[in-house]
């Protein structure tokens, strides 16, 4: 008599919601750690996620360019799981918290199974989930600057951090609109020129009397502008109305820089 896991025998979306729901509790459980093993949790429980992922969608991602889709859910996971502890320790708050965790992983599962069939054969979903995964790229990008800024780390340090988190989100990101490997190059370009820009601006921003708050919506304003200029670029659609639009995004996260600068510290 044969015995088959129950886990197989699950439609896809079936299982995306099983992982979310063991991701979850694993969140939860994270909840009650600190210091260096909240690090490791958080590691093991992004690796985690990026395996579970990989299992699921291993049929469809076979023979092809895959690696850009672990990279979005691995750093989502990272960033909730060492966010949360610098939240207010209030349930109400931590709750919510969780659960935006599990909508967005959710979310973000099904956007990568849409690029994963897409690598394959075109479907109509394609557009809708580029704009859902740009959405939480800016989200992860928020939360881990933030985070980053919080660890006060040496003055050299937090700019390479940035450009690291830039360089992957960006590449990933860029990605997306090929979903082929011969794009690969022209990617790593404009994701390292951008990784590059921020970098300095992290650089200047250790000298700039901000909140970790005000820090993480500047660099994610300017991450916005410059990754938004590129997708328009690689789309061939760089005209002069999309253009200005996102200059006038950059301008909005300058002003916000300026005008909530404490100089009197």
């Amino acid at each position: 008599m044969r015995y088959s896991i129950p886990f197989f025998n699950l439609s896809k979306r079936q299982r995306f919601v099983f992982i979310v729901f063991f991701m979850l509790i694993g969140v939860l459980f994270s909840t009650y750690l600190s210091g260096m093993n909240l690090v490791l949790a958080s590691l093991f429980l992004s690796f985690l996620g990026v395996i579970l992922l990989y299992w699921t969608l291993r049929s469809d991602i076979s023979g092809t360019f895959y690696y850009p889709i672990l990279i979005l859910p691995f750093l989502f996971t990272l960033s909730f799981v060492l966010f949360y502890q610098l939240i207010p320790a209030r349930f109400l708050t931590r709750m919510v918290v969780v659960l935006l965790y599990a909508f967005g992983l959710y979310s973000l599962f099904l956007t990568q199974n849409i690029f994963a069939v897409s690598a394959i054969r075109t479907i109509n979903l394609l557009r809708s989930a580029r704009i859902v995964s740009f959405v939480l790229t800016i989200v992860v990008l928020f939360l881990l600057t933030n985070i980053t800024f919080s660890l006060r780390l040496p003055f050299f340090a937090t700019p390479i951090v940035i450009s690291i988190i830039a360089f992957l989100l960006n590449f990933q990101s860029l990605w997306v609109y090929s979903l082929s490997e011969t794009f690969i190059r022209e990617s790593l370009m404009l994701s390292l020129l951008i990784a590059i820009a921020l970098a300095q601006l992290a650089f200047i921003l250790n000298l700039w009397p901000v909140t970790a708050a005000i820090y993480s919506i500047f660099i994610t304003g300017i991450f916005y502008a410059y990754s938004g200029l590129a997708h328009a670029w690689v789309e061939k659609r760089l005209f002069k109305g999309i253009l200005w639009e996102y200059v006038w995004v950059g301008f909005l996260a300058i002003l916000i820089l300026v005008f909530f600068s404490n100089w009197g510290l």
